[in-house]
């Protein structure tokens, strides 16, 4: 059930694959201070800096450590719905310093000795999984960019990313079902799963998959009213459609590229088209469908939304 053009993403490495760029905003590293430091004297990151503060983790990132840390940027705040530092010191404390660990490993991890790996599963302190990948198209934490690597501090190392990462909030089923745009997706799941395969079950397993899940108003568009419209339809029609929008591998956005075909779980292929807004078509739709959120990681893989229900 796996494309060959995936192997790379199931490749397991036992190291963390990171580089480095150089642009003109670059933080120059300095060994003499904490991240803490680093982090507080650089504009690019005052958001993070009241995280950090706002959690309660100056006085862990500012001690002896060693740490790797993984710091988003203002923009990459901004991008993930924190618009200011005030949205910021809005969240809970507990949920945002959840956030925060998963950015930080109890180690140093510098570049320079780190073998190139694909989708490497690394432990971060607050104890969930990141994963990590290098290739010709550059390094990746869950799908983020680090556009630098290698900021030394006395007490460890920052590598600079393009996106806040997010902790998983349980397997597939669970992370859908708390998120209300993904209701009829959930009560097609639950229908589905009434017939001769288990859907929900096979998406709570270890996995990994990947879902492209369609939103509320995909479900709509392709003729389904109602959550009870869905909850009327035959178990093997949506056990079908269901098992087009799966493929079993972790595949973050990182590693789609333009013209990839690869089968889904029941078989048939799914094609991308990266030229110009990121897609997936079915073989049976006459338009492709626009992939409008990517990376979200959950226990047992990713999902990624799109517009569309797809058809095979």
């Amino acid at each position: 059930m796996k494309s060959n053009l995936f192997k790379g993403i199931m490749m397991a490495f036992m190291a963390v694959a990171l580089t480095s760029c150089s642009k003109d905003d670059d933080v120059m590293p300095n060994t003499d201070q904490t991240i803490v430091e680093i982090v507080s004297e650089n504009n690019n990151f005052s958001m993070l800096r009241t995280a950090v503060v706002r959690a309660g983790l100056t006085a862990t990132l500012d001690g002896s450590g060693p740490f790797t840390v993984f710091a988003p940027t203002n923009d990459a705040f901004k991008a993930a719905g924190f618009t200011t530092e005030a949205s910021i010191n809005e969240v809970p404390v507990e949920t945002l310093k959840s956030i925060l660990l998963y950015h930080v490993l109890a180690s140093k991890v510098n570049a320079s000795a780190i073998p190139t790996a694909s989708n490497t599963a690394v432990e971060t302190a607050g104890g969930d999984d990141i994963f990590v990948t290098k290739g010709e198209a550059g390094v990746f934490v869950n799908g983020a960019k680090v556009t630098q690597a290698d900021v030394m501090a006395s007490n460890g190392v920052i590598h600079v990313v393009d996106k806040v990462l997010m902790p998983p909030m349980g397997n597939i089923v669970e992370t859908l079902v708390g998120k209300s745009e993904f209701s009829f997706l959930v009560a097609a799941v639950l229908r589905a799963s009434e017939g001769s395969t288990d859907v929900r079950a096979v998406l709570e397993s270890d996995g990994p998959f990947t879902v492209f899940a369609p939103t509320n108003q995909a479900f709509m568009n392709a003729g389904f009213a109602s959550e009870q419209a869905i909850r009327a339809a035959s178990p093997a029609a949506l056990t079908s459609i269901l098992t087009y929008h799966v493929v079993q591998a972790r595949v973050f956005s990182s590693g789609l590229r333009n013209g990839l075909s690869v089968d889904a779980l029941m078989g048939g292929p799914l094609t991308f088209d990266l030229s110009a807004d990121a897609t997936v078509k079915g073989t049976s739709n006459t338009s492709a469908s626009r992939i409008t959120g990517v990376d979200m990681v959950t226990e047992n893989g990713v999902i990624h939304v799109i517009d569309q229900v797809l058809l095979p």
